[in-house]
């Protein structure tokens, strides 16, 4: 399998992305207020501005666990709130008056949390909440997080264009956040856009998740059970998508605006099988469609980065096998401790 991509040079480096003196002199100047911070993408993201010496405030729901911030704690201003509190978010977001909002606060992207009411309320009703109290704040760029699930199975590579499909209710309230995003964006004249995001992986995924399942039982030598090998999807390293939130000059020029955040190619999960195996150097058992289809499992699954790639500048440039194995190896160098190797989000992240 032969990535279509370049790498961004070795594992040690290229953990968090290597920062551009101009774009980090811009950000450091920069007061970053982020929801959903302790979640995978979020945590990712952060640790980056940290690493920038950006000052950073986090919004932090009532026993959110910190796992993936353990050790970078220090670097950040928490504020204790929640979505659903339109007055505490107020309050919050007046003190800290930010310049860039991004939220990637969410409930309902994990199969264990099923409940549809909690599921609309935060992701559509606490979006609102946080809408209404940026309204007054004068940001540069609000980065609305959104999902490819919003647009259901399509026969082709999905364009922001198309039609939304979803198939559940965490796809539903998706395309509602995003819509309200989007009218607000252009009523209110306000740079708020949102990213649409196919399926991340690399260091810090929640460890139930696909590539972590299948890097740690490579590395354990344990039996592999697995939906059927054709299931496809656009897997993009989370380190290109944490570039693109960092495009904040671009993002500051548009309004309303939706972006897929991909990488353009399909592949399938048996492709994730092979590089996991070659990176780690095993030969797992595989029990292929161990795990029956379900309703979002399809053979096509990809982002059209057209748009993102003209109007934003973007393009993600780590190919699925050496974004595996750099995965591989920080798995290998950082392995999680015990306890947060089995930590679960209660809710949102």
């Amino acid at each position: 399998m032969e990535s279509k991509f370049l790498s961004l040079g070795s594992i040690r480096d290229s953990i968090l992305l290597q920062p551009d003196p101009a774009r980090q002199m811009s950000l450091s100047d920069e007061r970053f207020f982020v929801t959903g911070a302790t979640g995978f993408v979020g945590a990712f993201l952060v640790r980056k501005l940290a690493d920038l010496g950006c000052d950073v405030h986090l919004l932090e729901r009532e026993n959110a666990n910190r796992w993936r911030l353990r050790d970078v704690e220090n670097a950040f201003t928490f504020h204790r709130g929640d979505l659903t509190d339109v007055e505490g978010l107020r309050k919050i977001v007046s003190d800290v008056q930010p310049t860039v909002v991004y939220h990637l606060g969410v409930h309902g992207a994990y199969p264990f949390q099923t409940d549809a009411d909690e599921t609309i309320r935060t992701n559509v009703f606490g979006s609102w909440n946080l809408l209404k109290a940026c309204s007054d704040v004068d940001y540069k760029v609000f980065v609305n997080t959104g999902s490819s699930s919003e647009y259901g199975s399509k026969p082709h590579a999905m364009r922001e264009t198309d039609v939304l499909e979803p198939n559940s209710y965490y796809a539903v309230a998706k395309s509602a956040q995003t819509l309200v995003c989007r009218h607000t964006a252009r009523v209110d004249k306000r740079p708020i856009n949102t990213f649409r995001l196919f399926s991340v992986y690399g260091p810090y995924e929640e460890p139930s998740r696909l590539v972590p399942t299948v890097i740690r039982n490579c590395l354990e030598s344990a039996e592999l059970k697995m939906v059927p090998p054709e299931t496809a999807r656009d897997f993009v390293y989370v380190e290109d998508v944490v570039s693109a939130y960092l495009r904040i000059d671009e993002l500051s020029r548009h309004c309303g605006e939706v972006f897929n955040i991909g990488t353009g190619v399909q592949s399938t999960v048996r492709d994730v099988v092979e590089a996991s195996a070659q990176a780690t150097g095993a030969s797992p058992k595989v029990s292929w469609g161990a795990i029956p289809h379900r309703p979002w499992d399809t053979e096509t699954w990809v982002a059209d980065c057209t748009k993102v790639r003209r109007m934003l500048k973007w393009t993600a440039r780590t190919g699925l096998e050496q974004g595996i194995a750099k995965t591989v190896e920080w798995f290998r160098s950082e392995r999680l401790s015990e306890d947060s190797s089995v930590a679960r989000p209660a809710g949102r992240s």
